[in-house]
């Protein structure tokens, strides 16, 4: 079972009519960071919740994996995320649809304002398919870039790419 925060409010809250709070806050048990968000961050976990993730699982009709959500600095730093994440202030989530992701990737770009989405990993586009998908999503100034990650020796490193 993943790790819930134990605080009974966070467990219950729905952010959209698919996804709770506790999901978009999961931490890894083995780390023992609670991961509790702020009022803000909450508000931010909520928009993102309602402007891509509600309307990629409407689409899709199959239940969104969300792998990492809000990491406060704490957690994001002990998972070695990035100084300046996104998932710290709420604006970002990675999913993973398995063998879809590349049909949510290019839907999502066609379909959804977004912040950034990052191909992260997997085999190359065109014909290949991401190990698992980030988005973010800003109250504004969403700057809909296109991104892919790729190992190169043992560094990732980040295209943008074409639209």
């Amino acid at each position: 079972m993943r790790n819930q925060p134990k605080n009974a409010y966070f467990r219950a809250m729905n952010l959209t009519k698919n996804f709770t709070l506790a999901e978009l806050t999961y931490s890894d048990p083995a780390h023992g960071i609670e991961n509790i968000p702020s009022p803000m961050v909450i508000e931010n976990l909520k928009l993102l919740a309602e402007k891509v993730l509600q309307p990629i699982r409407d689409h899709f009709k199959i239940p969104v994996i969300v792998t990492s959500g809000y990491r406060s600095p704490e957690y994001n730093l002990r998972i070695g995320g990035a100084i300046n994440s996104q998932h710290m202030r709420g604006e970002a989530v990675d999913i993973d649809l398995g063998p879809k992701n590349r049909e949510v990737f290019e839907w999502v770009i066609n379909n959804l304002t977004v912040d950034q989405i990052i191909w992260e990993l997997g085999t190359p586009p065109p014909n290949g398919n991401p190990q698992w998908i980030h988005i973010s999503y800003k109250k504004s100034g969403n700057r809909n870039m296109v991104t892919r990650a790729e190992q190169k020796n043992s560094k990732i490193v980040y295209y943008i790419m074409p639209r």
